[in-house]
């Protein structure tokens, strides 16, 4: 299938790694003119290079900007002054008991995870709209419907971008524009990789997630993590004009862990 994304301008936030990586690689193979997004210069490049090795002769821009703060998403305005796709990736997680979240650990959540799509929808969308023409996707999680209890504030910040994203989408009626979110289960990256075996630190990886599958995601159906490319996949669709039809939604690429119809 055709996704029509060649010569699209896409942005990724937080792609030197993990989920937003692959979504930045996939969206590259597809032919979008890709900026790869990092704190540091040094695991952007590192990021650039493991997606040209796998993606020969793909378009990519690097983009070194915190934009878990307001002074880096002006940077990133600054640099990046339009782009056709979005995809507002960037989020941190820490599991803690909900009385042990402090003031400042709610807030940090909140700076990172809500104003960072906040702050740089807010500018692309207006010419997305001028444009008639644009993708806006918010990487959310299944946390946001079904709240992990070991991940309250996180859990609360992904519900909050569901009603962020349906907010932007409303705007958009009439145009080409579409806004979704899309709800990942929890993902094999780096970090759940690492977050699995510290749980489970005597048992093999392998039996590490198996454990953690059935005693803490025990209603997935897959009964596994998911792959990142999985995510990836349908996040690049959803991108495309393959898509169209869809906006305002809330795709759930979970694996089945949430237990309903809707």
């Amino acid at each position: 299938m055709d996704l029509q994304l060649e010569g699209q301008r896409a942005l990724v936030t937080a792609s030197s790694g993990g989920i937003g990586r692959e979504i930045a690689r996939v969206l590259a193979r597809e032919g979008a003119h890709v900026i790869v997004n990092g704190r540091t210069r040094a695991v952007v490049q590192t990021a650039m290079d493991a997606i040209a090795s796998g993606v020969p002769g793909a378009r990519l821009e690097a983009l070194v900007a915190d934009n878990g703060t307001a002074a880096g998403c002006e940077a990133t305005i600054a640099q990046v002054a339009s782009v056709d796709i979005l995809v507002n990736n960037l989020g941190i997680y820490e599991a803690m008991s909900f009385c042990d979240v402090t003031d400042e650990a709610w807030l940090r959540l909140f700076e990172i995870n809500i104003l960072s799509g906040v702050r740089l929808s807010r500018h692309y969308i207006r010419g997305m709209l001028e444009r008639k023409k644009g993708r806006i996707v918010f990487i959310s999680s299944e946390s946001g419907v079904s709240p992990a209890p070991e991940l309250p504030h996180y859990s609360a910040t992904k519900t909050m971008e569901l009603a962020i994203s349906r907010t932007l989408a409303e705007l958009t009626k009439g145009t080409g524009v579409t806004v979704n979110a899309v709800l990942p289960g929890s993902t094999r990256t780096e970090g759940v990789r690492a977050f699995v075996q510290e749980l489970f630190p005597a048992l093999p990886y392998e039996e590490a997630e198996a454990r953690f599958m059935r005693e803490n995601r025990s209603t997935s159906l897959i009964a596994r993590l998911i792959d990142p490319q999985e995510i990836a996949d349908a996040v690049a669709f959803v991108c495309s004009a393959r898509a169209s039809a869809i906006n305002g939604s809330a795709m759930r690429v979970d694996g089945g862990i949430v237990r309903t119809v809707f």
